[in-house]
């Protein structure tokens, strides 16, 4: 779909890109990698242990392949809720306008959670509807990828926390 072919509801409803997965796992575990600023930075594997530091109150994630990105944390409410700004890479400053990701952890009456990310304000990204439709292409696959990541790293680690003695 190109922004010549979208109506003005729509491009509305493609601000925001909205996906969820059921994980077998504790919310406390979840949030563990969902409280880490640019988790979702990798190559289809969650790192353990990520090349992340702080410049004030910027979080800086350093992935060796694909580069350096910047988030600000909005809020963190543990175990249930975390939001970050995706500010980008080192060549984007603050006025630069960015994206907001939130995670929400619901936990299943059967057991496990639910973990809903919404990122939003992508047509705030470029007054052509184009540039920011192109930015958005590539994250609305990419959230269904960093979704499955999440939860094959989150399960297996918490398989490995209950088969200890």
């Amino acid at each position: 779909m190109t922004d010549a072919t979208c109506t003005t509801a729509e491009l509305a409803e493609l601000d925001r890109i909205a996906r969820q997965i059921d994980i077998d796992a504790p919310a406390e575990r979840v949030w563990e990698l969902v409280m880490r600023p640019g988790w979702y930075v990798n190559d289809g594997v969650v790192e353990a242990d990520p090349d992340l530091r702080y410049e004030g109150d910027v979080a800086v994630v350093r992935h060796p392949s694909l580069g350096e990105f910047r988030f600000r944390t909005v809020e963190l409410d543990k175990p249930r809720y975390a939001a970050f700004r995706w500010i980008g890479t080192p060549f984007r400053d603050e006025s630069t306008p960015s994206t907001l990701v939130e995670f929400w952890i619901d936990e299943r009456s059967g057991g496990g959670v639910t973990l809903r990310v919404v990122e939003s304000g992508f047509s705030g990204l470029a007054d052509d509807p184009a540039a920011w439709l192109k930015e958005r292409e590539g994250n609305d696959n990419g959230w269904l990828v960093e979704l499955e990541v999440a939860k094959a790293f989150v399960e297996a680690r918490a398989s490995i926390s209950t088969a200890r003695p």
